[in-house]
């Protein structure tokens, strides 16, 4: 059967995504990029705030226009969609043939007639074609319920997979081509709390399991839980690069009280000063939220005045969004649309300046860069360095790499950058 597979939001829906398609190709079904083409869509989609939702059900309505205009004869919805909003999904899309809810794997390969394997031991293709990155979900679930959050709502509570099984995964990713796995969790600090294991462990497993050269990326950790420790042990792990995405939502102790994340503002400098102290050219990815319900002036202040001191090479800002069923959707003090926006350009600008610093820092010295884009034509290359987590963060232009291909890892000397891009030439390919 040939199955379009459309895969929407975070990088946890797309390892669940590739799970669920590794089931399908040992199945012989073929996964294709063309839903014309199609016997059967489906869509693994993401619920997580609302304008997600309503990207993901304008996705669904071009499926069914599809499936009246008779190019497609079945479509499946999966995913957190369905966990959060099935009873108003069923109501609403009557041409949907199954609705499954996140990981119900089994559901959607007996609906397609074939057998459930659980033990399945074969690496899907890529969702996104790049067969050098991978993404290795450690866990499920959250325990920590911070106020706006819907994610355990939606995914419940944590649900660690075990490293055994983890490293099995990682090492058959490497066997299929990957140069860099990206360890991603909601977060990864408390990974193994449920099963007597350690983020530790697992990362140590896999630095002393995997080949060598390859590439261990961490994203989402919690400030609270990181330490001089993790720090000292992470900087012994030679393939753990030195990136850390450590998203702090907010620098104020009361907005952060009101968050249900009480971390000290104290703490994350220190902490974040001794990652800088340890290495000064680690990078450092954080996401901060504005116009959280509460949020005053003197509160968003704070903030500015935060990120001015520790100088975040990456920095993500969004405007707060009011989730159905979460604590903070019934708080008092909501800040208008227009306060939170104007507050998220500020911090954007702010954040655009210090990354251009960030980033001049490496004018004169070599990385190595994972090639994802050729442009024969201009004689250019793109890649990732270790600073650049895949879809979020900026590339490298590197020049003079003629022989490489996709997913090569090359040397480049870098000779001048932006805010988000470094540009520079080969030295060894």
């Amino acid at each position: 059967m040939r199955i379009f597979f459309v895969s929407m939001g975070c990088a946890k829906n797309t390892a669940d995504s590739e799970h669920l398609t590794a089931q399908l190709e040992a199945l012989g079904h073929e996964i294709i990029d063309t839903p014309n083409e199609a016997d059967t869509a489906i869509i693994n989609t993401c619920g997580f705030i609302q304008d997600a939702v309503k990207e993901n059900i304008d996705a669904i309505l071009d499926l069914e226009k599809l499936k009246e205009d008779g190019l497609i004869k079945r479509i499946i919805v999966a995913g957190c969609l369905v966990n959060r909003y099935e009873q108003e999904l069923r109501a609403e899309l009557p041409s949907v043939d199954l609705f499954a809810r996140s990981e119900e794997w089994e559901k959607v390969i007996t609906f397609l007639g074939g057998k459930f394997n659980a033990n399945c031991q074969t690496v899907a293709s890529p969702i996104n074609h790049q067969f050098w990155t991978r993404y290795l979900k450690i866990s499920e679930g959250c325990n920590t319920l911070c106020s706006y959050c819907a994610i355990p709502l939606i995914r419940g509570r944590l649900r660690s997979i075990p490293v055994k099984q983890l490293a099995a995964e990682a090492r058959m990713l490497c066997s299929a081509g990957a140069k860099e796995l990206c360890l991603v969790g909601q977060d990864l600090t408390v990974y193994g709390q449920d099963i007597g294991s350690t983020l530790q462990e697992l990362v140590h497993t896999l630095n002393s399991e995997l080949p060598s050269g390859t590439w261990l990326r961490l994203l989402y950790l919690h400030p609270n839980r990181v330490d001089e420790a993790l720090i000292d042990f992470l900087m012994t792990q030679e393939k753990v690069l030195h990136y850390l995405d450590i998203p702090i939502q907010h620098a104020d102790p009361e907005i952060l009280a009101l968050m249900n994340r009480p971390c000290p503002e104290g703490h994350m400098r220190r902490i974040f000063s001794y990652i800088r102290g340890q290495d000064p050219l680690f990078t450092l990815r954080t996401t901060i939220m504005t116009g959280f319900p509460g949020e005053k002036d003197s509160h968003f202040e704070r903030v500015m005045d935060f990120v001015s001191d520790v100088e975040f090479d990456r920095l993500g800002v969004f405007v707060y969004s009011p989730e159905e069923g979460t604590p903070a959707a019934k708080l008092k003090g909501r800040v208008s649309r227009k306060t939170a926006e104007a507050r998220c350009t500020r911090l954007t600008n702010l954040q655009a300046e210090i990354a251009h610093e960030r980033s001049s820092l490496f004018i004169g010295s070599e990385l190595d860069v994972l090639i994802e884009e050729i442009d024969s034509e201009n004689g250019e290359v793109w890649g990732r360095s270790y600073r650049d987590a895949p879809e979020i963060d900026g590339m490298v232009c590197v020049e003079g790499a003629d022989s490489v291909k996709l997913g090569d890892i090359v040397r480049a000397k870098i000779n001048d950058c932006n805010e988000n891009d470094l540009f520079g030439e080969a030295v060894t390919c």
